[in-house]
């Protein structure tokens, strides 16, 4: 893709780097600190007390899509705090931050802001020479996939992957001319931003299909598939008005409701093997999978399965912490943690109540309110919902199944290309900041 529109340099030389390759002949090669102003410095190593006002303080969490996402700060800090820690560091436009430690250890921004803030020591500090190299050129060089291989590397895991300021100070890169790394920036932000309004309108249309999906299984499960039928006031407020031939039941008047169990210590290597008949189903495991669940990561051990709650296939079960609400039936053979509840001797369609559930309005102005919704046995008992009879239940389960397919398949689709985007950027960068493409003309 690349090759057909951007020509090579005329002339390469071996670079003496292994991941690098050959660059043009007039680059340099050099240790990214001989390109700064300052030496790598990074915030303070000591937990400030934040307020809800104050001066933004942030970490690595704001290092996202390649920008200071200030809305994902930790919070503020004082004045007084923030002169103080500014003696070490203090943030000026033009820097470059790279998160060093943490899951998204790598992960660069530039400082494009003059307000004030400060930064915690999660954060890596790179001051540009702007006799050397340019803000703009530092930060896809950052972005590169040799630098981010160097990186990789590099670091080092404790409790997570992290990376040391010495290390990156001595990581290479590649410098052309400063005339000609303005020109390489500039062509970077051309390119780069035509690609991300390509990505945001593709995300803009997964979270419509989205939004659609929900609205097409609230409406079935709610009015039916018959625009014709007479309705009623269902007497509950989610609810509003249902076919009239429906009824509306409590959760507890269609099966008995019963929580799952959790062998205890949950670490104990003796409740696990990996070639157990039971899967142990953990709400990454749920959350992962669409409608069935068809697999998990871990399976129990005999004795593990005998502290636990044992599932067959065919069967529902739903969660009732941490992600809640989120209805799932196991085609495979599995155990569930207390943070489940399933419906043995359930008398109506498991397949029409997967959709009830997967609607999410049935859950309003219920559970224990505290930083999130938990629900329990008791309260998903209590719940109201519309039931009508069995046939009609049946076809609008596999209604569902038809047009919520044709929509996932549409969000796995621009999925796919959303990434296939976010590769090419990425190879795009790489290429031009290492010169295996001339866009000295674009």
């Amino acid at each position: 893709m690349m090759t057909k529109k951007w020509q090579p340099y005329p002339t390469y030389k071996d670079s003496g780097v292994e991941w690098l390759g050959a660059i043009p002949e007039h680059w340099e090669v050099m240790p990214i600190k001989f390109a700064l102003d300052i030496p790598i410095t990074d915030g303070p190593h000591e937990t400030p007390e934040l307020y809800d006002e104050g001066i933004p303080f942030i970490s690595a969490e704001s290092i996202k899509n390649d920008r200071i996402d200030f809305d994902k700060k930790r919070g503020f800090i004082s004045l007084e705090e923030h002169k103080r820690f500014s003696r070490k560091y203090k943030p000026k436009y033009g820097d470059v931050y790279m998160v060093k430690s943490g899951a998204t250890t790598g992960n660069v921004a530039r400082v494009e802001t003059e307000e004030e803030f400060n930064i915690w020591s999660p954060l890596a500090v790179l001051r540009p020479n702007k006799d050397v190299t340019t803000t703009n050129f530092l930060f896809y060089a950052m972005k590169s996939k040799p630098f981010f291989y160097s990186v990789e590397l590099s670091w080092s895991f404790g409790t997570q992957q992290n990376i040391g300021m010495g290390v990156i100070s001595n990581i290479r890169i590649v410098l052309p001319p400063l005339p000609e790394q303005q020109k390489i920036a500039e062509f970077l932000d051309q390119e780069t931003s035509k690609i991300d309004k390509l990505i945001t309108k593709k995300e803009r249309l997964i979270k419509l299909l989205k939004e659609k999906r929900t609205a097409l299984i609230s409406h079935a499960v709610t009015k039916g598939l018959n625009p014709d039928v007479p309705m009623k006031d269902s007497g509950v407020e989610w609810l509003g008005e249902i076919p009239e031939h429906w009824k509306v039941k409590k959760c507890k008047q269609l099966s008995l409701i019963k929580r799952g169990a959790s062998p205890r210590p949950i670490d104990d290597p003796s409740f696990f093997d990996d070639d157990g008949a039971y899967s142990w189903v953990r709400i990454s495991d749920v959350t992962a999978s669409n409608k069935y669940l068809e697999t998990s990561e871990q399976k129990l051990s005999e004795l593990g399965k005998s502290k636990s709650i044992a599932l067959e296939p065919g069967e529902l079960f739903v969660s009732i912490c941490a992600t809640v609400g989120k209805p799932i039936i196991t085609n495979i053979k599995c155990c569930i943690h207390d943070g489940f509840v399933y419906f043995p001797f359930l008398k109506e369609n498991r397949e029409y109540l997967f959709y009830i559930f997967s609607g999410g309005e049935l859950y309003t102005g219920v559970g224990k309110q505290g930083t999130q919704l938990n629900l329990n046995t008791d309260i998903i008992g209590d719940i109201k919902l519309p039931i009508p009879p069995l046939p009609e239940q049946q076809k609008i389960a596999q209604f569902l199944d038809r047009e919520t397919s044709k929509i996932d398949n549409l969000i796995t689709k621009t999925r796919t290309s959303i990434d296939h985007l976010k590769e090419y950027r990425t190879a795009l960068i790489s290429a031009a900041v290492t010169g295996k493409i001339d866009v000295r003309e674009h």
